[in-house]
């Protein structure tokens, strides 16, 4: 049997205009927890799962990202089996990233975390 892709949903990013607001609505009526936070965007946990509902103030649309151990080679892979890469591999803070298509058009981010996680201050708020 081939082994999965995909490890896990690292997070479905949302854009929002108002990142206060948006956090009043997610963290204070809904009851998400804040695990991480900068000035233009916030990473929320649900309950019963370490994966995040990010908000960002942003036009883009929302995205998939999923956990991989390796976004080079899971690139590969995924060219392999029939979809092609959109936006080549770069580096970001946690490691790597690769936005990729299937064959049906969807988009997703397949990212890995060989840098580690974000680090942050006890209020959340992301430290460098």
């Amino acid at each position: 049997m081939t082994k999965p892709l995909f490890q896990k949903i690292d997070c479905l990013q949302l854009p929002v205009k108002d990142l206060e607001a948006a956090l009043e609505f997610y963290h204070d009526k809904l009851g998400l927890e804040i695990v991480w936070r900068t000035d233009r965007a916030a990473g929320l946990r649900m309950a019963d799962s370490d994966g995040e509902l990010v908000l960002g103030v942003s036009e883009n649309a929302p995205e998939t990202d999923l956990t991989v151990e390796s976004a080079e080679d899971a690139a590969r892979r995924f060219v392999e089996a029939g979809g092609t890469v959109i936006r080549e591999t770069r580096d970001i803070k946690i490691g790597k990233c690769v936005v990729v298509k299937d064959p049906w058009g969807n988009q997703l981010v397949l990212l890995d975390t060989t840098k580690g996680l974000l680090k942050t201050d006890t209020e959340g708020f992301v430290v460098e």
